[in-house]
């Protein structure tokens, strides 16, 4: 007697990222928002009798991508402050804009457009780092995204907070009103070492051991930054994290551009992860990170967008394309950082870095089912030879047809299940008219 699924989704190709193969003709079955088999297509229909069918004759089938560093709400400041050094960037355009316009409403607004824009880019869940984690929240549920919010740590005051132990204590009690969400989880998200004190970085390390979270926190983005440090702490920031114990496996170091190799040797060492955001590198002049070295040394890299302030969309496919494309054109390798790496750098590691990769990250059984579904058979994805190649050099956002959450579909042909569209064009609307007004 066939046994009763939730969905049984039909593709053409399924890439599970682990192991590195490529399935063809094969189906995933899912019940209760989990993977329950995997199986050739043949033997599936002989197996289940499905609540729901989905076929996609022109489809692979991948895990749901992995955002391991954005700032959602920072999307209501795409293209506001473009073409400018990071410090600059940030001292006379954006906390100068943050500071006056910046409220849980504009957070709820801004990650609405960032849930809105991932999710059509196949992202399934995104590591974030702003204010109002509470309005974060709201949106991402709203939306049936998967997030993992950032218990945010600066020293200056902002809209937020006044302090850092504001910060912290307001944090702290967002996590503990939405502990028990399944799309959510939470990380200390001490901002950086030139905006939190070593009394605030000592604290985050005691409640990060107290609590199992994972620390994310930007590193070596700039040469400013290193120098800065240098001059005022006498060690280089990667150092001094590492004298108060910071750097282990729950560390997460965003950017992380300029490395020595005896940092390098540290974070391996120290089971460390990295947050590669290669597009807004680029765009702030910051520099390109030493990503065939870290890949070398087996420290686990998984890939961010960083916020659309800076760069100036949520496109994982995009960073794919520009890590592998960078870390060839750096070594000289053409065989440097292969498609595959690419792509499980932006499903897997991703998850592996924030303690999610039991249950997401690749298409295993017993995972939940985050899955995202790319169509292969437009003229300008022809002829595809090999699909996972054209996930990292060929494909975007345009050629994803559905994606699923915990096994809700998200996207169906293209358009959100969840949200009318028109509603958050004109939210939007008003925040640039407020934005521009200044």
């Amino acid at each position: 007697m066939p046994e009763t699924i939730d969905l049984l989704i039909e593709a053409r190709w399924v890439a599970p990222v682990e192991p590195d193969v490529l399935l063809h003709h094969h189906s995933i079955a899912i019940r209760g928002g989990h993977i329950h088999a995997v199986l050739p297509a043949a033997e599936a229909q002989a197996r289940f009798e499905p609540k729901e069918r989905v076929q996609l004759p022109s489809h692979v089938v991948i895990p749901g991508l992995v955002n391991l560093h954005t700032h959602a709400a920072m999307s209501l400041l795409r293209g506001f402050a473009d073409d400018l050094p990071l410090m600059e960037w940030l001292q006379t355009r954006i906390w100068p804009s943050e500071a006056a316009h910046v409220s849980p409403q504009f957070v709820r607004d801004g990650t609405r457009l960032a849930c809105v824009e991932m999710l059509k880019g196949g992202i399934t869940c995104f590591n974030d780092m702003y204010f109002f984690p509470q309005a974060a929240a709201e949106a991402a549920t709203e939306l049936g995204m998967r997030a993992v919010l950032g218990i945010t740590a600066l020293e200056f005051p902002s809209a937020y907070a006044s302090d850092a132990d504001d910060y912290l204590a307001k944090g702290l009690a967002v996590r503990e009103q939405w502990l028990d969400h399944p799309l959510l989880s939470f990380c200390l998200a001490p901002h950086a070492p030139y905006t939190v004190s070593d009394a605030t970085f000592e604290r985050i390390l005691t409640l990060s051991e107290q609590l199992d979270l994972p620390i994310h926190c930007h590193i070596h983005e700039t040469r400013a930054e290193i120098a800065e440090s240098l001059a005022q702490r006498q060690a280089r920031p990667l150092a001094r994290l590492d004298r108060l114990g910071l750097l282990g496996p729950g560390f997460i170091g965003v950017h992380a551009v300029h490395l020595e190799q005896e940092e390098i040797e540290l974070l391996a060492r120290q089971g460390c992860s990295i947050a590669h955001c290669p597009t807004s590198n680029l765009k702030l002049g910051s520099g390109i990170a030493p990503i065939t070295s870290l890949l070398e040394a087996k420290i686990n890299v998984g890939l961010g967008t960083d916020g659309a302030a800076s760069n100036n969309r949520l496109d994982l496919f995009q960073e794919m394309r520009q890590a592998a494309l960078l870390a060839k054109g750096s070594s000289g390798d053409a065989a440097a950082l292969p498609a595959h790496q690419a792509l499980r750098m932006a499903t897997l590691n991703g998850a592996a870095a924030l303690g999610l990769d039991r249950y997401i990250g690749s298409v295993t059984t017993g995972k939940l089912a985050d899955l995202c579904a790319v169509e292969l058979d437009n003229i300008e994805t022809m002829p595809c030879f090999d699909p996972v190649s054209h996930l990292v050099y060929v494909t975007g956002p345009e050629h994803i047809s559905h994606v699923w959450v915990g096994g809700k579909c998200c996207m169906q042909h293209g358009r959100l299940q969840y949200m009318q569209e028109k509603d958050l064009k004109n939210s939007v609307s008003l925040w640039q008219n407020k934005l521009d007004s200044r």
